[in-house]
């Protein structure tokens, strides 16, 4: 990157060069896209940058131009060797977004496979179920990692994990693998909560549901990743999703990239992001639990938790005695039902924090909150962190 140049004063005379920064990141998905806007958003609130971007579908092979790039920067999911291969041969900084990491010693940003699948996990418990599965595509190195931690974390609690294993040659996505995917769902104990490894997988297994007869979400469950709100609300059934944050992905990135063009070295090397929450959507509206009268309580509390609900307004409306409703929720969900308003309430008020720039006293009144004193409090116990505090740490606006 060019510097400025000092005239005979001592002074610099000419305004410093804007970085040339090529985004070799795939426009084909709503996770890429949203990856695109986080680096928009920190150019927005930093330095103007030169953006080299062209039309990409994911692991697409290494633009010819790219040789003979002369620019300060790149930002990029390195999918397979051509790309490492020509990225490792250019000397200016590489930030790269890919789980892969097919250049190990590169600086990266990937989110948490972990967290993800906890959150998942958590996600279907708190809806009772008692089978499980996970549908991935193996030639992702992401996916198989986020079955295996959705594996182990059922295994610690004593719980059996299926797992989709492909019979056919066919490419994912494929009818034929579709066809496979629905053999499979159909001998697979019901109800089961599955698992998918994004969106995409989530919204073919919701095909495979339908052409195998299977009620969803009654008799199968399907909670995707990526929030791609367009592909999840077009699904057969609208696909309730997992929001991983690739749009701080993005501004971080940007941000590592900004430091090494200015010649500091970014630390850690490797950041991860936790996702942000789920969009619970028809694909997982379900409790499974034979008590009618504790779904029904369930399902107030998530409709009414951020509009004040009380835990008699539930017990009267629910058809239960207070004392048996919390009870049962002790025994069910392992919490009682103020925890359960409280746990809606506060991811709420996650959502809010990250995702708009609503005072806090807002996102309190948004969540169901008498005032702010309280949430403050609330949502500390809760997250282990005053709200202020979360949306700078974990938040895109800074």
């Amino acid at each position: 990157m060019q510097s400025r140049k000092p005239d005979s004063s001592g002074k610099n005379s000419h305004p410093p060069a804007v970085p040339r920064v090529a985004l070799l990141i795939e426009t084909s998905n709503g996770y890429a896209r949203s990856i695109l806007h986080g680096v928009e958003d920190f150019i927005r609130s930093h330095h103007p940058w030169h953006i080299f971007l062209a039309e990409r579908r994911r692991g697409d092979a290494p633009p010819k131009w790219l040789d003979d790039w002369d620019g300060d920067g790149i930002i990029a999911r390195i999918e397979n060797k051509s790309m490492a291969q020509v990225l490792a041969r250019l000397r200016v900084p590489v930030i790269d977004l890919s789980s892969h990491r097919y250049l190990p010693g590169l600086p990266g940003v990937i989110t948490d496979g972990r967290a993800i699948a906890e959150m998942a996990a958590t996600h279907f418990l708190n809806r009772g179920f008692e089978h499980f599965a996970y549908c991935g595509v193996p030639r992702f190195p992401w996916s198989r990692q986020r079955g295996d931690y959705f594996v182990k974390i059922l295994e610690e609690k004593h719980l059996n994990c299926h797992r989709y294993q492909s019979s056919k040659k066919g490419e994912a996505d494929s009818e034929v693998e579709t066809d496979d995917i629905a053999r499979w769902l159909k001998s697979l104990p019901k109800p089961v909560a599955v698992f998918a490894c994004y969106d995409a997988r989530g919204r073919q297994i919701l095909d495979a549901c339908h052409r195998a007869e299977l009620s969803v979400p009654e008799q199968v469950a399907v909670l995707g990743v990526d929030d791609d709100e367009l592909l999840c609300e077009l699904s057969p059934q609208p696909l309730s999703s997992i929001d991983p944050n690739p749009r701080r992905c993005g501004w971080l990135a940007a941000e590592m990239l900004e430091m090494m063009m200015a010649g500091q070295s970014p630390t850690p090397l490797i950041r991860v992001v936790s996702p942000v929450g789920i969009s619970t959507r028809q694909s997982t509206d379900v409790f499974a639990m034979e008590d009618a009268n504790l779904v029904k309580a369930l399902r107030l509390i998530r409709e009414h938790a951020c509009r004040g609900i009380t835990v008699d307004e539930v017990s009267r409306m629910a058809g239960l005695a207070r004392r048996t409703m919390e009870s049962r929720f002790k025994k069910m969900l392992g919490r009682s039902p103020h925890e359960e308003i409280m746990r809606i309430q506060v991811q709420r008020a996650q959502r809010l924090l990250l995702h708009s720039n609503l005072p806090v006293s807002v996102i309190a009144e948004r969540a169901g909150f008498e005032t702010p004193e309280y949430f403050s409090v609330a949502f500390k116990r809760v997250t282990g962190m005053p709200p202020v505090t979360y949306r700078k740490k974990r938040g895109e606006m800074k």
